[in-house]
């Protein structure tokens, strides 16, 4: 039996040791311009970021673009330089913005950085985007409640919208989140909000159907494992018009987010980009420059969810009586309860900050567009 072990043992350790990372060799360019952009006619929305890919087994690390020249000419002869504000990221004046019908192509020179290579997309025109009809919520029963358990609900958020004049056949939509969320104790900073920009790709094609109507489209599910949906909820919708082309991009983009991504799965290299090099036409390039009409509109939601999560359950962490001192108060020990009435008089304190101070998660600056009457 003792034999059995040790062979078993070295087995193992033998097993462990030869664990090492495996990096395929392939023809993948090393570094590929990676172009992130979006012109609408709404001012104060347009940005082009520019980096670098990242070699294959690379550590996932941001490569900005710094220190190019970057604008858009429109099919009227007009020409917009966009200045960096930050590293690879870049704007135009305050005053521009595009518009519907428009025609407008980017244009990329990397200057000194990388030998002044010239890159510039197709030409794309803005088309006209109808506005949100309508934004509304359902519950979702995610646990239905068995003896003494209770139920607990989820949010499923859809939109619906239409164009009666049948011009714009694809749409996309992003949104932005944010909501309020309340200490369970009487701290200082005990109210404060959290914003969060969405990451999943939402689109939809209406050019196969009778009627250009998008109807109960689920544009986010809010689950229990989070606290939106304890206090106050708001959700901005912005509806995007697309050409086919644009289309195409996204839903490629976005069936390979819903792979398992094996090592043969079709990899967001082979997704076509409309910029290019005209000076090297097979040359790479990766993202795309999105020239898109945009509405939006605002959901706050504000209702009795079930079995929502408790965050705060585990803060109470120990107690300290009267009037101990408290080594480090405040800054890795924080007061989330003060009983000085004795006797006797006890202090229960946490190690998380974010059960003593909301800041640590959100910010305590309320947005502008919170409404106290909804």
């Amino acid at each position: 039996m003792i034999k059995k072990s040790c062979i078993l043992f070295i087995t193992v350790i033998l097993l462990g040791s030869c664990i090492t990372q495996f990096v395929p060799q392939t023809s993948e360019d090393k570094e590929i311009l990676v172009v992130e952009g979006l012109i609408t006619d709404q001012p104060g929305t347009n940005s082009i970021k520019l980096s670098r890919s990242l070699p294959l087994g690379g550590k996932s690390t941001s490569r900005p673009l710094s220190g190019s020249i970057v604008s858009v000419t429109d099919d009227l002869g007009n020409d917009v330089t966009f200045s960096e504000t930050s590293a690879g990221y870049y704007i135009p004046p305050s005053f521009f913005h595009g518009q519907v019908g428009r025609t407008y192509t980017l244009h990329v020179n990397t200057n000194a950085v990388t030998n002044n290579l010239k890159y510039q997309s197709l030409p794309v025109e803005m088309k006209p985007v109808p506005v949100i009809d309508s934004i509304f919520y359902e519950k979702v029963i995610l646990v239905a409640g068995t003896g003494t358990s209770m139920p607990h609900d989820g949010c499923q958020v859809y939109v619906n919208t239409h164009d009666p004049s049948g011009r714009c056949k694809f749409y996309r939509w992003e949104f932005d989140e944010t909501w309020e969320f309340i200490l369970p104790y009487a701290v200082p900073n005990k109210i404060c909000w959290i914003s969060s920009n969405s990451d999943v790709i939402n689109i939809k094609s209406t050019s196969v159907l009778a009627e250009d109507k998008v109807n109960r489209f689920p544009l986010n599910f809010i689950s229990d494992e989070s606290d939106r949906l304890r206090v106050k909820y708001s959700i901005l919708v912005k509806q995007y018009s697309l050409n086919e082309d644009e289309y195409n991009y996204w839903e490629k983009l976005q069936n390979i987010s819903q792979q398992v991504g094996g090592l043969y799965d079709m990899i967001p290299s082979s997704v076509a980009s409309n910029v290019y090099s005209p000076d090297d036409p097979a040359e790479r390039v990766l993202g795309y420059f999105s020239v898109s009409a945009a509405t939006s509109k605002r959901l706050f939601i504000k209702d009795n969810f079930s079995g929502q999560i408790d965050l705060y359950k585990d803060c109470a962490q120990d107690t300290v009586f009267n009037g101990a001192p408290i080594a480090n108060l405040n800054n890795t020990v924080w007061v989330i309860i003060d009983h000085s009435i004795p006797p006797p008089s006890y202090k229960i304190i946490t190690y998380a900050k974010g059960c003593a101070d909301c800041t640590a998660r959100g910010t305590k600056i309320k947005p502008d567009f919170w409404t106290e009457d909804k």
